[in-house]
């Protein structure tokens, strides 16, 4: 399934849906002007300033231990210099979505538990391009993005879709064999990934993040043409096998015997690489108070 073939009742679902959120004028202006090999910091700058509030978060996150310079940035325009255009289009891209669904009227406990994966399932995407860059080479901070963003369908099936939500709540308490995407296919004939990849798609989110948001859990090829995709279904396996407790376990499922192949990975590779999802995660308190939490 690529973004092109998300099934018509996926757009219906989404259609209907008033007060969707959509992401703020200045991310937008930031995707028009990102891909102009002549756009100058200075002109970044001069947009992000119209918005004195993703300004600071911008900073903020700059400043944080994601990044972890060695002096404080002081300005956007330092900022752009220091870690690149690319990078500041994602962190205005993960602070938009973070913004957007922050204080939402939804279950406390599925808001938290939602935002720690997603932040981790980030940092692992993170990671896993930097660890596997010789066999998908993909930039490390768009792939942030792409994993922060990978079940962002399912905060609008639980903040707007209240009877699916419940009854998708009900079937998962008691369903101890099913991955999550397979029970929402089998009551709603869609899935939380469709949804996402949807939504992204018509936020004008670039294609290959699309895709990996709508395809993480259908992966039909594995190849450098889907780098983003093969990151966020490695990354959201991992996160959940590192940070699921023991009772949520059932849920991790397997990683794509395809993807294990292709990026050769054994046992000692997982366990690495649990160990430094685990080192970062540790950082990622700036963008725990950005969700609020």
């Amino acid at each position: 399934m690529t973004t092109l073939a998300i099934d018509s009742k996926v757009k219906r679902v989404i259609s209907n849906i008033r007060n969707l959120p959509t992401p703020p004028i200045v991310f937008h202006q930031i995707q028009k002007v990102i891909n102009d090999p002549n756009v100058s910091a200075e002109q970044i700058a001069s947009i992000l300033s119209e918005d004195p509030a993703m300004s600071a978060k911008v900073l903020r996150l700059t400043n944080s231990a994601f990044y972890g310079l060695s002096r404080e940035v002081e300005s956007v325009k330092h900022a752009i210099v220091i870690i690149g255009l690319e990078a500041i289009k994602n962190l205005v891209l993960s602070a938009s979505v973070l913004d957007m669904f922050k204080g939402k009227d939804i279950d406390n406990d599925f808001q938290e538990k939602f935002w720690r994966h997603s932040l981790a399932t980030a940092f692992a995407c993170r990671i896993v391009a930097k660890k596997f860059r010789n066999k998908i080479m993909a930039d490390p901070d768009a792939s942030f993005s792409a994993g922060l963003l990978h079940d962002i369908g399912k905060i609008i099936i639980s903040c707007f879709l209240d009877a699916e939500f419940a009854q998708f709540k009900e079937v998962r308490t008691n369903d101890k064999n099913s991955l999550d995407n397979e029970i929402e296919q089998q009551l709603f004939g869609f899935t939380h990934a469709e949804i996402g990849g949807f939504l992204t798609e018509s936020w004008k989110i670039p294609e290959k993040l699309t895709e990996a948001i709508a395809n993480h859990h259908n992966i039909t090829e594995v190849n450098t043409d889907h780098a983003f995709t093969i990151i966020v279904a490695t990354a959201n396996w991992l996160s959940k096998k590192t940070f699921y407790e023991p009772d949520e376990q059932y849920k991790v499922g397997k990683l794509d015997s395809k993807i294990i192949e292709f990026l050769e990975i054994d046992d000692d590779v997982i366990e690495k690489l649990e160990d430094t999802l685990r080192t970062d995660y540790a950082g990622a308190e700036t963008f725990m108070q950005l969700v609020g939490m």
